[in-house]
């Protein structure tokens, strides 16, 4: 059963005690949520790249080891990449923390029921691919803990599942050109832009 969190809430949470983390956001909603919460170029928005959201944030946490890395992503861009947690158990970087907002819906083609809405847990499939820590909120204490927890280093990746609300929000759409993402947050990070 799907709780009733507020997706734009819970995101808002995420980003309120981020530091310095760099956050690469999942396709679609995820990329609307973070942008309404405020956009800065510590954001890195994927755009056209279903399923690689945990990937990029794998070559990201590696080679920027110093810095956390939060990943906020849906349960359909996560079921795309499912291969890619295994290689992320794998390399087990310790500064890697994964969101999946799962409102068990894929909600840019029209709300069809996802696989998480049909039982798959994406927090166990990560545990058996060594996930360090790997479980599902569905309240607020649980998110408020996974807060607590998302901006400190750990034994390896960590991968968060939150249950929210099935809904539609009007869309907050950060920038869509990839050229000019990439730069700012190039820039962010203090290397060359050309």
């Amino acid at each position: 059963m799907v709780s009733g969190l507020d997706r734009r809430r819970v995101v808002e949470a995420l980003l309120a005690g981020r530091g310095d983390a760099l956050v690469v956001t999942g396709l679609g909603s995820p990329s609307y949520d973070v942008h309404a919460a405020g956009d800065v170029p510590a954001n890195y928005y994927l755009w056209g790249a279903m399923g690689s959201a945990s990937l990029v944030g794998l070559g990201l946490a590696q080679a920027q080891p110093g810095k956390p890395v939060l990943v906020i992503t849906g349960d359909g861009e996560q079921l795309m990449g499912l291969g890619g947690l295994a290689t992320i158990g794998i390399a087990a970087p310790d500064n890697l923390t994964i969101v999946v907002i799962d409102n068990g819906h894929f909600g840019e083609t029209g709300m069809q029921d996802s696989h998480t809405g049909l039982g798959i847990a994406l927090d166990r499939v990560a545990a058996a691919c060594n996930f360090a820590v790997a479980r599902t909120a569905s309240s607020q204490a649980d998110v408020d803990a996974i807060c607590a927890e998302a901006g400190r280093k750990a034994a390896g990746p960590r991968l968060f599942v939150i249950k929210v609300k099935a809904e539609n929000l009007p869309r907050s759409l950060p920038p869509r050109d990839a050229v000019f993402i990439k730069n700012r947050f190039r820039a962010h990070l203090g290397l060359a832009t050309a």
